[in-house]
């Protein structure tokens, strides 16, 4: 993997941390996944490790947690 995966939910908290992201590490170098509408990608985020969101999977595979927003779990319904 090449670039980062930043995985959230589309709240306000999440959206904030996704705009700073982009900034940080340019929008080139991240895909951006909003779990709250692509609903077929929250199994993939809780395989690599995502335990709320937002949630960056960088390159080397770790998953760090940013700004809590929601649990995997509230995110699931």
């Amino acid at each position: 993997m090449s670039k980062s995966i930043f995985y959230h939910a589309g709240c306000s908290v999440c959206i904030s941390a996704e705009h700073e992201i982009v900034k940080l590490i340019g929008k080139d170098n991240v895909e951006i996944v909003n779990i709250g509408e692509n609903r077929s990608r929250i199994e993939e985020a809780e395989l690599v490790g995502v335990k709320s969101v937002p949630a960056l999977l960088t390159p080397t595979n770790n998953v760090l947690h940013l700004n809590f927003g929601a649990f995997m779990a509230d995110v699931k319904g």
